[in-house]
């Protein structure tokens, strides 16, 4: 499923769209505040024991292709399995769609959402982090400031949605009022994850979480 770009004339029509899919699923809205990630390791260093629900989180990766997708997936087949959707906001490849599904993420639940500049994408973001029946928003804005981070985060607990940015990891160097900021590296059979932020948690560890290459086509 996809929804159309919020261009022009269509900005209007893309907003209606998204506007009906609350009215008609706002019952999926998970209660959570921490969804478990579905890496052990990981989730006894987060606070709740998963991902924050209802808030921002920061992935940082040394490149693309290195398994940052994978890191989701468990938890966006446990919020789309509760009813709700997954929207990616202008991913820079396309998910692949077998390996998603046969990793347990219902298809019919992803929505894919391209744009074409940093103005849609932030645009899209919001009004997907808004939406209650959305339980995770993806999305892989080119440069952002703090203020459209802590927008994204009233966004995210307005809607109760997961939000998941991917910057560069030059990011990292910079200050961020995300709740969760991890780094992320490649390793021979996995990730090593580093804990760079998490609010009411502890900060400054670095974990071995395996996970599966990237799901892209």
């Amino acid at each position: 499923m996809s929804i159309p770009l919020p261009i022009g004339s269509q900005r209007t029509q893309t907003l209606e769209q998204l506007a009906r899919l609350c009215r008609n699923a706002e019952s999926g809205r998970a209660p959570w505040l921490a969804a478990p990630s579905g890496f052990t390791e990981l989730d006894a260093s987060l606070p709740g024991g998963g991902w924050p629900i209802g808030a921002i989180a920061e992935l940082m990766s040394d490149a693309i292709g290195i398994g940052e997708l994978s890191l989701l997936v468990p938890v966006l087949s446990r919020l789309a399995r509760a009813g709700r959707y997954i929207a990616c906001i202008a991913p820079p490849y396309l998910p692949y769609a077998p390996a998603l599904a046969q990793r347990g993420v219902p298809l019919e639940r992803v929505l894919l959402i391209q744009t074409c500049s940093l103005q849609q994408s932030l645009w899209a973001t919001e009004q997907a982090l808004r939406c209650p029946a959305v339980g995770a928003v993806l999305g892989w804005p080119a440069y952002i400031v703090d203020k459209n981070v802590r927008r994204l985060q009233l966004a995210a607990e307005a809607g109760g949605s997961l939000g998941i940015l991917y910057r560069p990891p030059e990011a990292a160097l910079e200050s961020s009022p995300a709740a969760l900021r991890l780094r992320l590296h490649a390793m021979p059979e996995g990730l090593a994850v580093e804990i760079q932020k998490s609010r009411g948690g502890r900060a400054g560890l670095t974990l071995r979480v395996g996970v599966a290459p990237t799901v892209v086509a």
